[in-house]
């Protein structure tokens, strides 16, 4: 049989953009393409997977509906579309075009309209419809012909909806009588009032037993008490709900076959649109490895043309907005250049008169760019396979080793003075790889290290930061692919030392030629602007700190956590026989769908979650914890997942990261992740160790010195973020607290409490704690209730006497939204920025999550500076001292030392100092310091 596959798009769009809410996907030009890249992703993935003979989008009309003048509040609490998804509209309508697939839209009709109309045409012609759509009130329409089919979302796989699917989600008999449900219950959303009172779950038992709306208004007499008084008052609202909710199938819309016919795509017109939008990865995957933005160059004014045609949905209008031109603002996609269009000189430098040549030109430089090829990305397995060099934009030269490590050592010689003068300037794109790799061929890479990916990280800290990204973006330039030299991942993999010399030399040229010039097009925005201090002093001088941990590495204990992995395995055990005799029943506690039907179905305990959006029972951490006090099974179920995630991700998978070269674990910190300023850790990633339960910190005791010389040290800020609130709010209440060493959380309870310091309770403290730190992240009433499981009304009475009390920590936060109103970032004490690009969004939710970034990204991004500024000081004087001991890790406020015994007390005075002393606040900073045989005790 055909298959018609027809797109509900609004919906689709706003799932695509709102999945990306948190991590929004922008192109060089600050335009938000999360929604366009989603739609289209999800449109490609339809056509290719599923292969549909037909297919078509609808779209909803600008004008009033028939809904509308039934009900003029119908849709009427809806939030103000978001800016980005205005953005988005019209360039997701072209492509849909570019892709040969028909628009629909007519005026006075929503989308489910058309759609319900078109899918029981073409029923009628014998083809089957697909709707691909989130929206739950399409399922009206679903026949034996006719299917829901809800994309991929957040984890979850597609799903397909028919008959059965529909009738078994709301426990009716037909699809239709999705209807009466809705009819009953209303729609938030859309704004359909229903009957107040009624909910799902009594909607759904009326229709059990009714049928309908019109058969319960028939028989009225028998529905008891006061459901039937409010079923009575509202039957004039009752039946207008059922109304609203139904999807109209008579729009006025022909089925042309035809024209719904899978067709080729416009190539021509798609890669220019997705030239425009800097769509790369997308462009290759739907046009073709042949795809290139950077060459197109054609006229696309007359294929991107947004302006309206006789029914196009103009959404900007609705909005009062600006209308919007044509996609393409200049008549040509300007053409991006590389290495067969721009002219160069790349020079192989392979013979001993050439590097003594090549080093006498480097030796009399203030400043060099350089750039290594090995034979893998892991620092400690990479073999050099040559270095390149630039001092000039378009030249480069290029030295090649073979895989004899003397032979390179000699050929080394030569270039060591220059690499160690501490005078020349050392550019680099993630020059702190370099530095590592030339650390094991015994060169100790000195002075100022400027880092490109570092720059463009503080200026653009939400942005793509790779070499290829800067390159397009700034220099109109696409450089040569590594996978044309060694393939991709998921294929036959080589290295750069099979690929010919002449070919590896233009390649690493080029990479030290274009990171010239992206130093060049940087170092006015960083040295003429207030990033300066923050780039040199800061995130140039940590570069070195960085890779001498990761060099140091940190040793691990593989016999405590064997041992640890049999008595958890051994408790799981014990877990799953108590879980299997309190529920009387063997399953698999893994499957969240046998959980669920165990605890709310066989077992009966009252379920106070959502569903998830394949209708099963939710079973997460959160579930769980509040019906904690519902039965015994749920604490055994709660320490099954936590020891089973122990063991899995921790106990068992540490032992298999350990380098077999030096018998240690070492991590990659990462500068240019977090665009709060926080380092982040991968390879494995330490920093997430667990620390809340005394099982999750007991895997610290893994964590060891590197022989019975040593001792580990943890030096931890105390409430670093806290002290900065207060510091920064000038709040005298907060400060004065610190200044007299109280407990924090206490004080503060005895002030929102009302009460003397000594009467606070450990609950009142509790309370008061949750709301110091959910202040600090934008905290509501709504989520402060549902922390502490309070009633919103006590939550809001909470925040408000907090702010009372601490009013310079609301003022502050109040002028931190006012300034990122005005200027679009926030800037933390040491000028760093984090650009808030929603703070003026119409949509309140948008905006909502903007103004939490504005309030927390100053708090966080200066703790992130102050211990960044503390490990750069830390690492001057166990130099200056020339102690033998080591920073091994840096996780969030914690720094853990590997020390020699001896050096114990130097290093602590030391480090406290430099702790406390990194970055003055208006607070005393403390800091909590301890030593141990592991982690765990040192901690």
């Amino acid at each position: 049989m055909n298959k018609l596959y027809i797109f509900d798009s609004f919906a689709m769009i706003f799932r695509a953009y709102f999945a990306f809410q948190k991590n929004p996907l922008l192109n060089s030009k600050g335009q938000n393409v999360s929604a366009i890249t989603g739609f289209v992703n999800t449109l490609y993935e339809i056509i290719t997977k599923y292969q549909p003979t037909h297919i078509a989008c609808a779209f909803d009309s600008i004008s009033p509906t028939l809904r509308h003048e039934e009900f003029e509040a119908y849709k009427a609490n809806r939030a103000e579309t978001p800016e980005d998804i205005i953005f988005s509209i019209p360039y997701i309508k072209e492509i849909i075009k570019a892709f040969n697939i028909p628009v629909l839209e007519l005026d006075g009709y929503e989308a489910d309209d058309i759609i319900g109309t078109i899918a029981l045409k073409a029923e009628k012609h014998q083809i089957e419809t697909h709707i691909v759509t989130m929206d739950k009130d399409l399922g009206q329409m679903v026949t034996d012909k006719i299917f829901i089919h809800r994309p991929p979302y957040m984890g979850n796989p597609a799903e397909v909806y028919g008959v059965q699917e529909i009738c078994a989600k709301w426990e009716i008999e037909n699809p239709r009588q999705l209807i009466d449900i809705l009819g009953l219950m209303g729609d938030a959303v859309d704004n359909i009032p229903g009957v107040a009172g009624v909910g799902e779950k009594t909607a759904k038992k009326l229709i059990q037993e009714f049928g309908s709306i019109e058969n319960i208004y028939e028989n009225l007499d028998q529905v008891k008490g006061k459901l039937k008084d409010k079923l009575q008052e509202q039957k004039e609202q009752a039946f207008m709900s059922k109304s609203l909710a139904t999807v109209y199938i008579d729009v006025p819309i022909d089925f042309d076959e035809n024209l719904f016919q899978i067709k080729e795509i416009n190539k021509e017109k798609l890669a220019s649109i997705f030239a425009e939008l800097e769509f790369k990865t997308l462009g290759k995957r739907i046009l073709g490895s042949d795809y290139d933005m950077n060459s197109i160059s054609n006229k696309s004014a007359n294929t991107t043309s947004t302006k309206n045609d006789t029914n196009q949905y103009d959404l900007f209008a609705q909005q009062d907005t600006t209308q919007q031109d044509d996609i393409n603002t200049e008549n040509e996609i300007p053409q991006q250049n590389n290495i067969h269009s721009v002219e160069h000189q790349y020079e192989l430098i392979d013979t001993e008169e050439k590097i003594k040549q090549l080093t006498e030109i480097l030796a009399k430089q203030n400043k060099i760019c350089f750039d290594t090829e090995t034979t893998s990305l892991n620092t400690f397995e990479a073999e050099l396979v040559g270095i390149s060099f630039s001092i000039q934009a378009h030249q480069a030269y290029y030295i090649p080793f073979s895989n004899d490590f003397d032979a390179t050592i000699k050929i080394l010689e030569y270039f060591k003075p220059i690499l160690e003068d501490s005078q020349i300037i050392k550019i680099g794109q993630n020059i702190k790889y370099d530095l590592l790799v030339l650390k094991k061929y015994n060169i100790e890479l000195k002075g100022i290290m400027w880092d490109t990916m570092l720059a463009h990280y503080l200026m653009e800290p939400d942005a793509k930061h790779n070499m290829d990204v800067l390159a397009e973006n700034y220099l109109n330039y696409s450089p040569i692919s590594i996978t044309e030299l060694i393939g991709s991942k998921g294929k036959k993999q080589g290295n750069m030392r099979d690929v010919p010399v002449e070919i590896v030399k233009d390649y690493a040229a080029e990479d030290a030629d274009i990171t010239y010039q992206l130093y060049q097009k940087f170092e006015d925005n960083i040295d003429n602007t207030e990033l300066n201090k923050l780039f040199y002093d800061v995130e140039s001088k940590l570069i070195p700190v960085l890779a001498e941990a990761e060099f140091e590495g940190v040793n691990i204990d593989v016999s405590f956590l064997n041992q640890y992995s049999k008595e958890i395995g051994t408790e799981i055990l014990e877990l799953q026989t108590k879980i299997f005799e309190i529920s009387n029943t063997t399953f698999n506690i893994d499957s969240p769908k046998q959980l669920g039907e165990v605890l709310f179905d066989y077992l009966k305990i009252p379920y106070v979650g959502k569903k998830t959006k394949t209708g099963q029972y939710s079973t997460d951490e959160e579930t769980l914890s509040k019906i904690q006090d519902k039965h015994p099974i749920v604490e055994y179920l709660l320490n099954y997942r936590e020891y089973t995630k122990l063991k899995s991700t921790y106990v068992d998978a540490i032992p298999n990261l350990i380098n077999p070269e030096t018998n240690r674990i070492h991590t990659t910190f990462n500068q240019t992740i977090a665009a709060t300023g926080r380092l982040s850790s991968i390879n494995p990633n330490l920093q997430n160790i667990p620390i809340r339960t005394e099982r999750g910190r007991k895997i610290r005791q893994a964590f060891i010195p590197r022989n019975e010389n040593y001792e580990l040290m943890s030096a931890d800020y105390s409430q670093i973020e806290l002290r900065i609130v207060a510091s920064i709010s000038g709040d005298k209440n907060m400060q004065q607290a610190f200044q007299d060493n109280l407990d924090i959380h206490t004080a503060t309870a005895s002030r929102v409490f009302n009460v003397a310091l000594e009467e606070v309770t450990s609950e009142m403290r509790r309370k008061a704690k949750m709301v110091n730190f959910g202040i600090i992240y934008g905290i509501s009433a709504f989520g402060l209730a549902q922390r502490l499981s309070i009633s919103r009304t006590e939550a809001g009475a909470l925040i408000e006497e907090y702010f009372k009390q601490y009013n310079g920590i609301k003022q502050y936060m109040d002028n931190t939204i006012a300034f990122a109103q005005q200027n679009e970032y926030v800037e933390t004490l040491l000028k760093r920025r984090r650009y808030i690009r929603d703070i003026n969004s119409g949509n309140y939710t948008i905006r909502g999550f903007a103004e939490r970034n504005a309030i927390n990204a100053p708090i966080q991004g200066s703790a992130a500076d102050m211990i960044k500024i503390a490990m750069i000081n830390i690492h001057k004087q166990l130099k200056v001292l020339n102690l033998q001991s080591k920073l091994v890790l840096q996780v969030h406020d914690e720094l853990l030392f590997d020390v020699k015994k001896e050096e114990k007390q130097i290093l602590k005075e030391m480090v406290l100092n430099e702790m406390k002393n990194a970055l003055p606040l208006q607070v005393p900073i403390e800091v909590s310091c301890g030593f141990g045989n592991n982690w765990l005790e040192a901690h």
